[in-house]
């Protein structure tokens, strides 16, 4: 009798999401009813061009925004109509955020701007820790204008994967960086996913990076497109742009 492996449970589950908003006279529609699951360890790229939708689906998901219609949930637990303070604690104990910009503090070293989250987390990484996940436990005393691009984006996947994060979120991480140090980037991205099994979904317009990927989302004008899986994920080492 064969095996049946249990499927990896959903993290997130969306349905008929729908974001409009207003610029000026106009009636943006971000997204025109999405239907996603999303799984446990999984490292998902979400690929479109700029204005398909993406930034808006990943800050639903992350608790940054609302949709206008449609619901999402987290393991079980509705986003949709919960409060700020539910919001701000589901953000705060469950997901790692990483931007195209990389937010640090430039007063604080690389540990101590690691150290911000860990402070408040509920059962964190060590700052050292989390920061020789991403390769740079040589620049751990550094300030960020000692840095590379490169390096302070990594500082900043230290920070966010350093709560133990259930859910990594990453928008445009590589967007401001060479190839070169764009897969450093990636590496630490994918070993962080690897080793902590968090749910990872990275939004890019570089279609070069979907070859990572356990599964390739493709939006366009609010809508899913297309959603594959890869037969195999290229180590990003293999990935040129």
């Amino acid at each position: 009798m064969a095996n049946h492996h249990p499927a990896p449970a959903a993290v997130f589950r969306a349905r008929g999401l729908t974001r409009t908003y207003r610029m000026g006279e106009v009636e943006v529609h971000a997204l025109r009813g999405i239907d996603l699951d999303l799984h446990e360890g999984e490292f998902v790229v979400l690929l479109g061009a700029s204005g398909s939708g993406k930034s808006t689906l990943l800050n639903i998901l992350g608790g940054l925004d609302a949709p206008t219609a449609g619901t999402v949930e987290c393991r079980g637990h509705a986003l949709t109509g919960a409060g700020d303070a539910a919001l701000t604690r589901f953000r705060r104990e469950h997901v790692g955020f990483v931007f195209q910009f990389y937010n640090l503090v430039p007063s604080l070293t690389a540990r101590e701007n690691v150290a911000l989250v860990t402070e408040i987390a509920h059962d964190p990484m060590t700052p050292e820790a989390a920061l020789a996940m991403v390769g740079l436990e040589a620049r751990m005393d550094h300030f960020p204008a000692q840095l590379s691009g490169g390096e302070q984006q990594r500082v900043a996947i230290a920070r966010a994967i350093a709560k133990r994060p259930s859910v990594l979120l990453c928008d445009e991480p590589t967007g401001s960086l060479d190839s070169r140090t764009g897969i450093r980037v990636l590496e630490a991205l994918e070993a962080t996913n690897r080793e902590i099994g968090a749910l990872t979904v990275v939004i890019t317009h570089n279609a070069v990076i979907a070859g990572m990927a356990d599964r390739v989302i493709r939006l366009s004008d609010g809508r899913i497109e297309s959603d594959e899986r890869n037969a195999r994920r290229a180590p990003p080492r293999e990935l040129h742009w």
